[in-house]
């Protein structure tokens, strides 16, 4: 059963984030602004200007109390000791923003928007350095852990793409509707009606391997290996779409939130290798079980779907309610995974230890 931490919000809550010393944040529809401690109780509480729905908040991952939120277009610089008026507000976003990420070096924050524009802000010259764009609504990007210019953003263009802040353009995209072959699944037939728009990214911490989630139900994992990256693993437990991925601090251990109501933890450690197998071997194993076929894509597919069967989630957790966000803290020495829907409470489960 989940524990229920109440009397933050009175409307939705959109996203949650926990920075270095436990403290949470939660923004929801109308502007509400809330931060916890680590036990659930009300620590602050703000009402952000307009009443735009909070869409994202993230905090500094060198100053703990410097929170980043996201309302309409604007981002709001906060301080969480002293929950007033922003420290500052950035205009740099044309449509509602639908994520933010901060790198860990503190020095850069990328902001994904409806009209599939990322700003990137140069966070010490207050100036927008880069714009990066898909060609429909972005809905999420992420900095990779250990690279501090390097980003990887989704859309539901249906792309995935890799950055480098040195260049304007994608070092590697790939299409995820592309990836798809007729042999892939039973499902590919209902590809056409239910498109694998993506919705939520996480980079694991040694920044090479990531995960997205997508409409159609898939998680794919992506391994990347210098300027491009490629498909390493694929399976389904959602039967709806995939709105939150999550993995777990310094672990191949990720968290799938849907729209089905179902909270999920998939262990992948022995699907990508703990030892970062280099891409020569890891492609030779591919080949090792796949059957022959004339197309590369057709080889990664076939793989795919044989470890479908293979990777089962360790933990279901029904929760019954669709998934807005999900995040993960330490309580008493124990990890949780909190989880954000259409109510305004958030409820906190237990997790086994990786």
């Amino acid at each position: 059963m989940a524990v229920k931490w109440t009397g933050g919000h009175s409307s939705s809550i959109l996203c949650l984030n926990v920075n270095s010393e436990g403290l949470v944040a939660s923004g929801a529809e109308r502007g509400e602004l809330t931060l916890w401690d680590g036990e659930g109780t009300l620590a602050g509480q703000l009402q952000l200007p307009q009443a735009d729905d909070v869409t994202s908040v993230v905090f500094s991952p060198r100053r703990p109390t410097r929170l980043y939120t996201s309302h309409g277009e604007t981002i709001s610089l906060l301080d969480v000791r002293s929950l007033k008026e922003p420290i500052e507000r950035f205009h740099v976003n044309e449509e509602e923003i639908n994520c933010l990420s901060v790198n860990e070096t503190d020095s850069f924050l990328a902001a994904a928007d409806d009209s599939g524009a990322i700003k990137v802000m140069d966070l010490e010259n207050k100036k927008v350095s880069r714009s990066l764009r898909h060609s429909n609504i972005c809905s999420s990007v992420v900095f990779r852990p250990q690279r501090p210019q390097s980003l990887v953003s989704c859309g539901l263009d249906m792309q995935v793409m890799l950055w480098n802040l040195q260049k304007a353009r994608p070092l590697w995209t790939t299409n995820l509707q592309e990836c798809e072959t007729e042999e892939d699944s039973p499902q590919s037939a209902g590809q056409f009606f239910n498109p694998p728009l993506a919705h939520s990214l996480s980079v694991a911490s040694c920044g090479n391997i990531f995960g997205c989630g997508a409409q159609d139900g898939k998680v794919r994992i992506f391994r990347v290996t210098g300027v491009k990256f490629e498909r390493e693993l694929e399976f389904q437990g959602h039967s709806l779409g995939v709105s939150q991925v999550l993995f777990l601090p310094d672990t191949y251990w990720l968290l799938t939130g849907g729209n089905d109501g179902k909270v999920l933890l998939w262990d992948i450690s022995s699907d990508v290798g703990k030892q970062q197998k280099s891409p020569a071997k890891s492609l030779q194993r591919r080949k090792a079980q796949a059957p022959a076929s004339t197309r590369k894509d057709g080889k990664l597919n076939k793989v795919a779907s044989n470890g479908h069967a293979r990777v089962l989630p360790q933990l279901t957790i029904e929760h019954g309610e669709k998934v807005n966000w999900i995040s993960c803290t330490e309580i008493k020495g124990s990890k949780r995974v909190l989880v954000a829907d259409q109510s305004s409470s958030v409820s906190v489960y237990p997790l086994p230890e990786p």
